[in-house]
């Protein structure tokens, strides 16, 4: 299936996998309006959903009510914290649960994370669902195989200053 503007399309961003590669390789925030933009493309936007562990941090409402005004509904979970002060906060299953109830209504996934654990759900979409399956995601640290999963992948490392602001 080509891109036409006719497609409906789902955008399922994994906040956190974005913010620490943007952080860690770049010293620098996402463009999540960007994102949005580029992942739409001008085709019917059916949801676009981000998804967040809340830190408990004074600027967090400012960035999540910034996501909102944006045109992303906000799925927010709580930062896990474990007996010994290890902490944990993944949306995976989440991710993944809503793009498989939501996918009977779309052409064509995007999801915006490199995280390899997704390989297998494109999988299923791909060939289980007949989805166009769209991955956006800063190349360096994403997952190879999540790549070549992919219809099409769009390396936001190859446009910084379009998907990046610098601190």
């Amino acid at each position: 299936m080509r891109i036409n503007k006719e497609q409906r399309v789902g955008v399922f961003v994994d906040v956190q996998n974005l913010y620490y590669s943007a952080k860690n390789l770049y010293k620098a925030k996402v463009n999540f309006g960007q994102v949005l933009r580029e992942a739409v493309a001008g085709r019917k936007l059916v949801r676009a959903i981000a998804y967040v562990i809340k830190a408990n941090i004074k600027e967090e409402k400012n960035f999540h009510d910034a996501l909102e005004s944006i045109g992303y509904e906000v799925r927010m979970k709580d930062l896990q914290t474990f007996a010994g002060g290890a902490k944990k906060g993944d949306w995976d299953i989440g991710i993944a649960m809503d793009i498989i109830e939501l996918a009977n209504k779309l052409d064509t996934v995007i999801l915006v994370s490199g995280d390899g654990d997704f390989v297998d759900l494109l999988q299923h979409l791909k060939r289980g669902m007949g989805c166009r399956i769209e991955v956006m995601a800063i190349g360096p640290s994403s997952s190879g195989k999540l790549r070549d999963e992919a219809d099409e992948f769009i390396d936001m490392d190859k446009d910084k200053r379009k998907f990046l602001i610098k601190y």
